[in-house]
């Protein structure tokens, strides 16, 4: 094991430069002695830096300095690749668990009548189910403006009607010839998909369980046809009732 590693110069420029913020393993350690933890994090004590490189050594391990603010500087006995490859792991999967905020917006009018208030409303309810915040603008035209209390009114409403899954987070407010709210929802964007991954799941289970259904129902009924047929054309239901057996 034992990394080798670049000079000082190349990670330590002039003042001024770029600093590596890289931790300093092995060679790169000046200090006279450290504060020494095992592999396995058993603390060692305080040993010369010449003997810690040669414990490293043995062990096939690396020296690393974990808290350089220490004194004296403490340095940990581990496999050094290893252990950039796990953060690096462990950053990748925190960047993919990251959500970004997305807001969406919706624009409405003070005298919006009840059809397109529904419809509005529904894309509201979609938005804050999916994990998203959404602004929501009362766009005021002409003697409007002098009504401001018909946006509030709106934007009151709206926020009663979808509770259940939002919340106000920037109370209504004048903005130019605009009011605005924004809602947020009460569900986190990653909760919200996974829950949409299971109705996803459900949706197609119910799907697949209807077509087995009518396939089974079609295979019984045609199973029994040959069957009610060859009733049909019985001897006894074939000859004449006047005529005994």
């Amino acid at each position: 094991m034992f990394a080798t590693v670049s000079s000082w110069s190349n990670t330590h420029q002039s003042t001024g430069g770029h600093i590596s913020t890289e931790l300093r393993i092995n060679e790169r350690i000046r200090v006279p002695e450290v504060r020494l933890v095992g592999p396995n994090g058993e603390t060692v004590g305080i040993v010369p830096t010449d003997q810690a490189l040669k414990l490293a050594q043995e062990a096939d391990l690396d020296l690393v300095e974990i808290a350089p603010q220490g004194r004296p500087p403490v340095c940990k006995l581990m496999d050094y690749g290893k252990f950039k490859y796990e953060n690096a792991q462990k950053a990748r999967e925190a960047r993919r668990n990251q959500t970004n905020v997305i807001i969406k917006e919706m624009k409405l009018r003070p005298k919006i009548d009840a059809h397109d208030y529904e419809t509005k409303k529904g894309h509201v309810v979609r938005f804050l189910k999916a994990g998203d915040k959404v602004k929501i603008t009362i766009m005021f035209r002409g003697r409007e403006q002098h009504r401001p209390e018909l946006g509030y009114r709106l934007l009151q409403r709206l926020a009663e009607d979808v509770t259940e899954l939002g919340f106000v987070e920037s109370s209504p407010k004048q903005d130019g010839r605009n009011m605005i709210m924004v809602l947020g929802p009460h569900k986190k964007k990653a909760d919200a998909r996974i829950d949409a991954a299971v109705a996803k799941e459900e949706k197609m289970a119910e799907r697949a369980a209807d077509k087995d259904l009518e396939r089974a129902e079609r295979e019984a009924a045609h199973a029994a046809g040959p069957v009610a047929q060859k009733k049909e054309r019985g001897r006894s239901e074939n000859l004449d009732p006047e005529i005994e057996a």
